[in-house]
């Protein structure tokens, strides 16, 4: 099976959905548009290059500016998965539909866990409620300098985060602490992550270091795999290496925020190398999304937007780029949490010629383009973006 590309390149706008899914009732969803409200209340939001690809096109009665001529293949998709979090879309995206979602703990965590964790770290623990990771440092940060107890708390995700001071409790054995938590989660309690959140600081002041790390539960065999066992790389840029607990992948680079995410993927392109090239940029949700910042959503759209043709720029001519998403995160909503979502799909490369696809019922549909322009075998449940 002869593909259509050496090499594809595949960004994933973390939470940049575009428009609610049928079944997003079941969420409290209904009416959620991450990029057609933005679209709506920012009346100079302007992103030229992803409108000439086709962004507008795919949902014609949207806000967005529509291109005449897109220069992509571009569609929708919706999710087929239970749930809208970030592990559960990126693990459909490779391929892998979950029918049952990770379990969230809006309330907090049984106790009756808590204690048992606390007997097996040797520590008591406080928080344990939902909250933002950024809030509840300040919040909890000199109880927790004071007594050494580990900041247990969660969010709209499956997660179960651990926040510690580097000076209180150093790195490695936060990482123990976290490597504990993810052997006890299991069953009815098994997060898609448990996530160490380190920090530092002192009263009024604590901040978060780039030595958070997750521990995420092992993903099925999926299109990464399929690469790999086609004498092909898998380069994971972001958390796509945490969010896939390292499962097939060659190489792995993590970063910081946004621009370094988008720097390694041009340096990644411009290296020698055949196969995939996944990128997570996960500002948009972790800045803007869950903190229903619409204006700064725009302009992290904005900036990625302006970073597009430097990375067309440097894609080869045998290189295809997928832009896509993993949910929503409309930041008009009410609450913090994501918003079940189509996601929008973005292809472009010499050999693409621009269509529009319409929308496919599962983003397994990426990890099927993905086979055929790579020219290997992956079964899928929903057939290619490129017919």
């Amino acid at each position: 099976m002869k593909g259509k590309a050496k090499r594809v390149i595949l960004i994933v706008l973390d939470s940049v959905g575009i428009g609610y899914l049928p079944d997003a009732h079941l969420y409290g969803d209904m009416g959620s548009n991450t990029l057609g409200h933005i679209a709506e209340q920012v009346p100079d939001f302007n992103i030229p290059h992803l409108t000439q690809m086709g962004l507008g096109n795919i949902v014609p009665e949207n806000a967005l500016p529509k291109a005449n001529h897109p220069t992509a293949v571009y569609g929708k998709s919706a999710e087929k998965s239970a749930g809208k979090d970030t592990t559960t879309g990126h693990w459909e995206i490779a391929g892998s539909v979950l029918k049952q979602p990770f379990p969230v703990f809006h309330e907090g965590f049984p106790q009756s866990f808590i204690e048992a964790f606390e007997a097996a770290i040797g520590t008591k623990t406080i928080g344990n409620y939902s909250a933002s990771g950024t809030e509840i440092i300040q919040e909890l940060g000199d109880q927790h300098v004071k007594t050494g107890y580990p900041i247990v708390y969660t969010s709209a995700d499956s997660v179960f985060q651990i926040a510690m001071h580097e000076e209180v409790i150093p790195i490695e054995r936060q990482y123990e602490i976290c490597a504990i938590a993810r052997k006890m989660l299991s069953g009815d309690l098994e997060v898609g992550r448990v996530i160490a959140r380190p920090f530092i600081g002192s009263s009024g002041n604590y901040t978060r270091t780039s030595s958070r790390k997750d521990f995420a539960t092992l993903p099925p065999d999926n299109i990464m795999g399929a690469v790999i066992k086609s004498n092909m790389e898998v380069i994971a840029i972001g958390k796509i290496y945490d969010i896939f607990a390292g499962k097939a992948i060659s190489h792995a680079t993590k970063t910081a925020n946004n621009t370094e995410g988008i720097l390694e993927t041009i340096k990644a392109i411009k290296a020698d190398s055949s196969g995939l090239i996944f990128t997570n940029l996960v500002d948009f949700d972790m800045h803007y999304g869950h903190r229903r910042n619409v204006k700064g959503y725009a302009e992290c759209l904005e900036d990625f937007d302006r970073y597009l043709p430097e990375i067309q720029e440097v894609m080869k001519d045998d290189d295809v780029l997928i832009i896509t998403a993993d949910h929503g995160n409309d930041p008009t909503w009410s609450g913090t949490d994501h918003t079940r979502e189509y996601i929008p799909i973005l292809i472009y490369g010499k050999g693409i010629s621009p269509r529009h696809f319409g929308v496919r019922d599962s983003y397994t549909c990426i990890a099927a383009t993905i086979a055929e322009l790579l020219g290997i075998e992956f079964a899928t449940e929903t057939m290619s973006c490129l017919h």
